[in-house]
């Protein structure tokens, strides 16, 4: 495939490294497991770059651009992620990132943020 224009919503080479590992850990545990029947084709750092720009813009995986994989294929790999706790393990499980003190206060929400019953 082409290399494309970059998009603001794009991960950065940094941000890549470290979630790399883990995706890839992800696709090869499905592919020994016998998941999902064929062999991947697909970059997972642009499905991963599509779901983002999906998130930043929000527009509908139907209107996703054509320089992204299909829309099909990027909503499947977000729902099988999201099943999986992959997105969960990213914000929450990484070394990388600063897990807060378990002492730590809660920060207090906006009241425009409080969910309503």
């Amino acid at each position: 495939m082409a290399e494309r224009p970059a998009y603001p919503s794009d991960l950065s080479d940094a941000r890549w490294a470290l979630i790399a590992p883990r995706l890839t850990a992800w696709r090869q545990a499905r592919t020994d497991a016998g998941i999902g029947g064929r062999t991947a084709t697909h970059d997972l750092r642009e499905i991963f770059n599509a779901i983002l720009y999906v998130n930043r813009t929000g527009i509908a995986w139907r209107y996703l651009p054509h320089d992204f994989p299909s829309w099909q294929t990027v909503y499947g790999y977000f729902t099988a992620w999201t099943a999986d706790g992959i997105f969960t393990q990213l914000n929450y499980d990484s070394p990388a990132w600063p897990s807060p003190r378990p002492d730590a206060p809660r920060s207090r929400r906006p009241a425009s943020s409080t969910p309503r019953a």
